[in-house]
């Protein structure tokens, strides 16, 4: 599938679908765990079918699981029931400790199940593209690091934090690597811990690694769409167009119109009904109301797409889920009937 052409039809088209990061509710129709899922790449690959069946997305993503990458490295993961896999304590806290760090191979702790799940998605899911998905490179130092101690270390011991970030960003590549050559079209890479960065900050420890790795990645047959949930991503705008990515996801701290009003028409932006504010603990008329008010803020936009502002949760109300696909259907072909008496 030629992706460019696919990031085309999506800013051309009139009636648009909306694409929310929709993957962990699979557990719903699958009658299983959280960490029975991100276990068994089976599982995972019908879930994403499950969900492409009942829900008209334009692509079909992966899980975006954040602990993945780290855990190949040997960071110490807590696995609950029903929660998503978090990343505890810290792997690196010397110079000779990141000297030492050595980069997994592939198909260290789960990233072997994640490729196999692409393979299998791919065979189970043709109608649209399979979205692989991966960490960034500064989120993923900030895990063996400690997402505290990074911070610190970009103003007191830079040289450290580079001496990781070589390292992460070298596994990202060969993970997204291996993931293109199983078939998946896309990878979505989150980098959320880089949206707490100053402008200058972000170009040294984040972009210039990002931008790499999306020169090594990107053709007309897979892209690279960059998400950030942090919370200072407006004052980041230059820096993450320079990451060459062609579509972004913004979490929903983020104002959606000034990033639009920023960003260039031909890249997609998507974003950002609040997950958890809105899509979990909301009703169904707290998801209608938000739903509503962003597209006519935003709407006029060709290359807006309504999302949620990061994965949604796998416990959420699947009501609410339902009520926010009829919303932008019904917005859509509203505004669509007034162009056509226009």
């Amino acid at each position: 599938m030629n992706m460019y052409n696919w990031v085309e039809q999506i800013i051309y088209t009139e009636r648009k679908k909306a694409m929310p990061i929709l993957t962990f509710p699979a557990v719903q129709y699958l009658y299983v765990t959280v960490r029975e899922l991100v276990a068994d790449s089976n599982h995972q690959a019908i879930g994403m079918r499950l969900i492409a069946d009942n829900y008209s997305i334009p692509a079909a993503p992966a899980y975006m699981d954040l602990s993945v990458e780290a855990e190949a490295f040997g960071a110490y993961t807590v696995f609950k029931a029903d929660e998503i896999p978090t990343i505890i304590g810290k792997l690196i806290s010397t110079e000779e400790d990141a000297e030492a760090l050595k980069i997994p191979e592939v198909g260290a702790g789960r990233t072997g199940e994640n490729v196999e799940t692409i393979r299998k998605a791919q065979m189970l899911i043709n109608d649209r593209p399979v979205i692989a998905q991966c960490i960034g490179p500064f989120s993923l130092a900030g895990r063996l690091l400690n997402v505290n101690d990074i911070m610190l270390q970009c103003y007191e011991n830079p040289e450290l934090v580079h001496r990781v970030l070589k390292k992460a960003a070298a596994f990202i590549t060969d993970y997204a690597l291996a993931l293109k050559k199983i078939g998946a079209d896309g990878v979505i890479m989150a980098e959320p811990l880089a949206g707490l960065l100053s402008p200058q900050l972000i170009e040294e420890f984040s972009t210039q690694y990002v931008r790499e790795i999306v020169g090594t990645l990107q053709d007309k047959h897979f892209i690279v769409v960059y998400h950030n949930c942090g919370s200072t991503v407006p004052h980041l705008v230059n820096s993450i167009i320079d990451t060459g990515c062609y579509a972004f996801h913004f979490g929903d701290s983020v104002d959606m119109l000034s990033m639009l009003e920023k960003i260039p028409r031909n890249y997609l932006v998507m974003g950002n009904i609040s997950p958890a504010k809105i899509f979990n603990k909301g009703t169904t008329e707290n998801v209608r109301l938000e739903t509503l008010k962003l597209l006519n803020k935003c709407g006029r936009y060709n290359n807006f797409v309504i999302s949620s502002g990061c994965d949604i949760p796998p416990d959420v109300d699947l009501d609410n889920v339902d009520t926010f696909f009829h919303t932008v259907e019904g917005f859509y072909y509203r505004q669509s009937l007034r162009n056509a008496i226009s």
